[in-house]
């Protein structure tokens, strides 16, 4: 948990022409990777680390949103910056999304915020969104090492804007509106609200770009802001909740050879039906 702190709501800007445009993103251990607990938290350090997946598509709607509108970068009016919270090694997946396209980043680095749970984290990213005068955050719609998907939620609440979350199409007028679409199994919902606002995005809403060996290698000159705690202004607690205990899941058993001998079918029928799949 994290100290409350005051946050001014912004009122929307009437013919707006430059946006800033802030992506939430998040280093995790890979999720092809054996994860393991160590002292009730997640292992980060003795496994390979990674952007998120489900970030990458927040950052490329980021850079389309820019694009549309005159761009972010050579001269371009618009601004895409990254923000992430995590250890010092978190650089890495910073740097790939710098290397899509976004223009810099603001890295939260500190010792005490290790094992920091959702409510610490949100707490920590809205005081920098806060305090850098964005008009609009994009997020992904959750972490694969923590599937909560309540941060974007948790932003919003903090900042007091408006949440349109888990869009699957992203309509942004830069004089100061943005507006999505958003299926559900109740049918299709259209939502549009004023800046500032946060924004979560879908898997598939886009097809992330590769980074360009260009985008690599101007992504080694950008600029990544790190701060400790007392820089963003912010005083860290112990999380809510803590792991007590876990257990490793357990290897997968032989499977079963089901031999054709001429009553093949049959055979895999009964296996089945043992099983109750059927």
């Amino acid at each position: 948990m994290v100290e409350s702190f005051a946050l001014r709501k912004r009122l929307p800007v009437s013919n707006m022409s430059a946006m800033k445009i802030a992506v939430c993103v998040k280093q995790v251990p890979d999720s092809w990777a054996e994860k393991k607990m160590v002292g009730g938290v997640l292992d980060r350090e003795n496994v390979d680390a990674v952007l998120n997946d489900l970030d990458e598509y927040a950052v490329e709607e980021a850079l389309r949103i820019a694009e549309a509108h005159g761009g972010n970068e050579e001269g371009g009016p618009h601004t895409v910056t990254v923000i992430s919270m995590g250890p010092d090694r978190a650089t890495d997946a910073v740097r790939k999304a710098l290397s899509m396209g976004a223009n810099d980043a603001i890295l939260v680095t500190d010792a005490a915020l290790a094992g920091s749970d959702a409510l610490a984290t949100s707490a920590v990213l809205a005081k920098v969104i806060s305090d850098g005068g964005y008009d609009l955050v994009i997020c992904g719609t959750e972490s694969t090492d923590a599937r909560m998907s309540v941060i974007p939620a948790m932003l919003s609440a903090r900042l007091g804007w408006a949440q349109l979350t888990f869009a699957s199409k992203v309509t942004v007028d830069p004089a100061g509106t943005v507006a999505i679409t958003r299926v559900t199994e109740a049918g299709v919902d259209e939502i549009s609200a004023a800046f500032p606002a946060v924004v979560s995005v879908v898997e598939k809403i886009n097809e992330p770009r590769y980074p360009s060996f260009k985008g690599i290698m101007a992504a080694k000159k950008k600029t990544i802001a790190q701060k400790d705690l007392a820089a963003v202004g912010v005083t860290a607690q112990a999380a809510w909740s803590q792991v007590k205990d876990a257990t490793p899941r357990p290897a997968r058993a032989a499977g079963i050879k089901v031999s054709d001998e001429g009553n093949g079918g049959e055979a895999l029928a009964s296996y089945l039906a043992e099983k109750k799949l059927i």
